[in-house]
């Protein structure tokens, strides 16, 4: 079977990124897989080819909408129109005709969420399943640092559907990582493709600054004077709208925030013109990025710290997908770790709202069994927000159809979110002790996965030396002068919002 020939006819590409070839022989023989391929090297078509050279359908089970949505969109922009990505953006009406259907689709997109409900299961039971696919899959590991209870189904799913022939795909995972994707998904005969997570032509960055002050004048320096496009990364869903709005009043280049509160209609409008060359810059949070097919992107600033150095890496990854040259860039001032512990601690239930919660059940005996119809309820009491909401109540479910005793559930669970925030908290000191050492900074990173430093690599790092120029635009100096002046001005004014 000549591979290159069904490559260039189907897809266009005249040859095989590093590992592709490897990880799509593989399914094709027949083998369930486990491939590591570093973000930007083309994941997907490890199974969209396979897809198309295989008989039946295709299941891909993918964590987020802008994900599905993005990776729908572009077989469908390919010429495939037996694709459908089923999630919360189809209307009831929509779900019901599409899962009566399922047969004529060739690639079906799902949401773990979406395996809930037994209407999907047993729609997916009639189709024959030529490959079953998991999407950035260290979503399974509870020490993955992306961790969504709803992949610990995944196993049990697949089990239901016969077991099919199996593709997991990641770009970040470290060897206990990987260990706990096989298990979950009981996968006990698999074929490994690990590549190495080093992307040699995103030139790493961190630059320390003594205040919020110092970091915020940097930032418009930094999009005054690089080449886009770009992203600029923030923690915090209002930074990152003011700062796009800051921006934008500055007369720096074409930028819009992006995050998850925003509505799924503008989220797909900002993330469809930032692809097409009508947005120059993104001010996001985390929750944008992550399956964006744009080759082009030169440069991606976190102005936050990280909280795991894997998150850092998915999402430097956005850049340099043509295989130019790109610059990643953190700046950090002095007291910037706090807020990825506050974060951490905000995404587990504490244990006084475990302590309420349990309080509460012991009142309304009659929530144990159907806790989902008392959501609101239970929320709006406790305090725990949606987050917080998911990882209790799934908890809880998993315990209690054990016929696990409520006390014993609550006091495990305890236990449990001490053991995550605790991860949590090394994987955050992880990310200082990379940002404090005067060491080189891919070499550190590679360290994390067990990975050596091989090759001499020009701009490397700030540590080794770089040449900043290599990543600017050519501008008039006159322009740059002005722009400097005006954007100074009003900053004066916006401190005491920003801060």
């Amino acid at each position: 079977m000549n591979l290159e020939a069904i490559l260039l006819k189907t897809f266009g590409y005249a040859s095989f990124r590093p590992g592709q070839k490897e990880v799509i022989a593989s399914v094709l023989s027949g083998k369930n897989t486990i491939a590591m391929l570093p973000t930007g090297t083309g994941k997907s078509l490890c199974y969209q080819l396979p897809g198309y050279l295989l008989d039946g359908q295709v299941i891909i089970i993918s964590p987020l909408l802008s994900l599905m949505q993005d990776q729908a969109e572009q077989l469908m922009l390919n010429g495939e129109k037996r694709v459908i990505a089923f999630n919360s953006f189809l209307t009831h009406a929509e779900k019901k005709q599409s899962l009566m259907n399922l047969s004529k689709y060739k690639f079906i997109f799902i949401s773990p969420e979406m395996l809930h409900f037994e209407s999907v299961k047993s729609q997916l039971k009639k189709l024959r399943i030529a490959l079953f696919v998991v999407d950035e899959a260290h979503c399974i590991s509870q020490w993955g640092y992306d961790f969504r209870p709803d992949y610990l189904k995944l196993g049990e799913v697949r089990e239901l559907l016969g077991n099919p022939l199996t593709i997991a795909l990641t770009a970040t995972a470290t060897p206990e990582v990987k260990e706990d994707i096989k298990k979950s998904l009981c996968i006990t005969d698999s074929n490994e493709y690990i590549y190495s997570v080093d992307r040699p032509n995103i030139s790493l960055s961190i630059e320390k600054l003594n205040s919020f002050r110092e970091k915020t004048e940097r930032l418009v320096s930094l999009a005054e004077t690089l080449q886009g496009p770009g992203i600029i990364y923030f923690s915090s869903k209002k930074m990152a709208e003011q700062t796009a709005e800051f921006l934008k009043n500055n007369g720096i280049g074409r930028v819009m925030a992006y995050h998850g509160g925003m509505d799924q209609e503008t989220r797909i409008l900002v993330q469809q013109q930032f692809i097409h060359g009508q947005l120059d810059l993104i001010c996001a949070t985390s929750a944008f990025g992550m399956g964006i097919n744009k080759e082009n992107i030169r440069y991606v600033i976190h102005f936050h710290m990280p909280l795991q150095i894997e998150s850092y890496l998915q999402e430097i990854g956005r850049a340099g997908r043509d295989g130019n040259k790109s610059i990643a860039i953190l700046l950090f001032a002095p007291g910037d770790e706090q807020l990825p512990y506050q974060l951490a601690e905000s995404e587990l239930p504490d244990e006084n709202q475990v302590d309420w919660i349990h309080d509460w059940l012991e009142e309304n005996s009659e929530a144990i069994a159907n806790l989902s119809q008392y959501k609101e309820q239970v929320r709006l009491l406790s305090g725990l927000t949606d987050t917080q909401w998911r990882v209790f109540e799934d908890f809880f479910d998993r315990k209690y159809k054990k016929g696990i005793t409520l006390e014993q559930i609550l006091e495990e669970m305890k236990v449990y979110n001490q053991r995550r925030l605790e991860l949590k908290k090394q994987s955050i000191k992880e990310v200082y002790r990379w940002i404090s050492k005067n060491l080189c900074r891919r070499e550190h990173i590679l360290s994390y996965f067990n990975e050596k430093k091989t090759d001499t690599i020009h701009n490397c790092c700030d540590v080794c030396g770089m040449e900043y120029d290599s990543f600017t635009k050519k501008t008039n100096l006159e322009n740059q002068e002005y722009s400097i002046y005006d954007w100074k001005n009003h900053l004066e004014s916006l401190l005491i919002t920003y801060e």
